[in-house]
């Protein structure tokens, strides 16, 4: 078998699944091939195992407990696995081949390649990660079962970023799916307010493993409440037909644009704006987002002056990314909610207007490979609003021009109503 064979085979192994893929790389290099005839032992309980051993083809019988009723239990298929190194614990039995079977074997002196502190790096503790790669690290805490948190530093609005539940989620569908099949579409939905501070379980079900594709639902769970449901489909890299009819506008090049913090800046010192907004923008809490932005087109609008529905400006992650194209895609969907929805309300703004936005679907087309430590053009338009909700699609280019994702949002839009006046007594 070629590497790239194996490291498709180790992809469906549900115990590598947490694992980032450039382990998974190293174990396809280190594994032995071992074959057997019906009726070998495998292993004895009374011998040391050389290894953790993963079925490839055919099936093996654990021959202990015997007095088990339901035998079915116990036969071992492929993708199964055995042998030391799994965890703590080590549990010897008679392993039986049951017909001709063939195992690939991981040596006991690699089972440290098991072990990792991040489901996205083999090489790099979690805390020296960038921000964003911290937001999306999860917790595996059982077999398609992970955690998530809501970190100190993270964008967060008084409830769970959206942008948040969508990486994660997405990262946690990403990890139960053969490393080569990667995400190409997913749709989203938001039912219910998360809180910032207690974790987010994330539940996925595998609705299909097929050769090419995989589909996958995950829920999002607080408090015992579904709040949040995405559908992925991912797909196996393969040759076909390339074209590409939409054009990157006409912008200005990143490295000439203002950073977030140098247009606070300007805008606390801006004498065209009002004193009272200065104020307002001097005196706000400022935390930096783990995505650092620049729009093509800075001006002097503040939140209640109407403008056109649409806007583009680059963005990127702060700080170098791992390799994993999984995690540059989740990395994407994070950012890709960071301003969206607001794009309906531009031409509807006006002095003293209070609102609510909240989004209700996301949906995102993966068309290329990128990387979202490079900079990516997100050129977004509201073609419409109507009653309480507004639509808004969105491209993202790379600098060479290619459109590498497409995406939708609908978004619930509100006024917000008036606190109702206080009731004070009359004597």
């Amino acid at each position: 078998m070629n590497t790239e064979s194996v490291v498709e085979f180790l992809g469906n192994v549900p115990l590598l699944q947490k694992l980032p893929g450039s382990s998974l790389r190293k174990i396809a290099e280190v594994v032995v091939l071992k074959r057997y005839v019906k009726g070998d032992y495998v292993v004895r309980e009374d011998q040391a195992w050389d290894g953790c051993y993963f079925i490839l083809e055919g099936e093996a019988q654990v021959s202990e407990p015997a007095e088990e009723e339901n035998r079915s239990e116990f036969l071992l298929k492929r993708y199964d696995y055995f042998g030391h190194g799994i965890s703590g614990h080590v549990y010897s039995a008679d392993i039986v081949a049951m017909s001709e079977l063939t195992c690939l074997v991981l040596p006991s002196g690699h089972c440290r390649l098991l072990e990792t502190n991040s489901i996205w790096q083999s090489d790099t503790a979690v805390e020296k990660c960038s921000l964003v790669e911290r937001i999306l690290q999860l917790d595996p805490l059982e077999l398609n079962i992970f955690r998530g948190i809501t970190l100190p530093d993270a964008p967060k609005f008084g409830k769970v970023f959206g942008g948040q539940f969508v990486g994660q989620a997405l990262a946690a569908a990403s990890k139960t799916v053969d490393f080569l099949k990667i995400v190409h579409s997913l749709h989203s939905y938001f039912l219910l307010v998360g809180d910032i501070d207690i974790p987010i379980i994330y539940q996925v079900h595998r609705i299909r493993d097929g050769n090419n594709f995989a589909t996958r639902r995950v829920d999002a769970v607080q408090k015992g409440n579904v709040i949040f449901i995405l559908f992925a489909s991912f797909q196996k890299e393969q040759p076909g037909f390339d074209h590409q009819e939409s054009i990157m506008p006409s912008v200005p090049d990143p490295d000439t644009l203002l950073s977030l913090e140098e247009l606070r800046e300007r805008r606390i010192t801006d004498p065209h704006l009002p004193r009272s907004y200065r104020n307002k923008v001097a005196t706000a809490n400022f935390v930096p987002w783990p995505i650092e932005i620049r729009f093509c087109e800075p001006n002097n609008s503040t939140n209640q002056t109407p403008s056109p529905p649409r806007l583009r400006y680059w963005f990127r992650a702060k700080g170098k990314l791992s390799d994993d194209q999984a995690l540059h895609r989740c990395v994407v969907a994070f950012a890709s909610d960071l301003i969206f929805a607001g794009v309906s309300l531009n031409p509807h703004r006006r002095k003293g207007l209070r609102s609510s936005a909240l989004s209700l679907d996301h949906a995102i087309w993966f068309h290329r490979p990128l990387r979202a430590d490079d900079w990516l053009l997100y050129v977004t338009v509201s073609p419409t609003a109507h009653a309480t909700r507004g639509f808004v699609t969105g491209q993202m280019f790379n600098r060479k021009g290619e459109l590498v994702v497409s995406l939708t949002q609908e978004t619930l839009l509100r006024e917000a109503r008036p606190p109702k006046p206080s009731i004070t007594s009359k004597l």
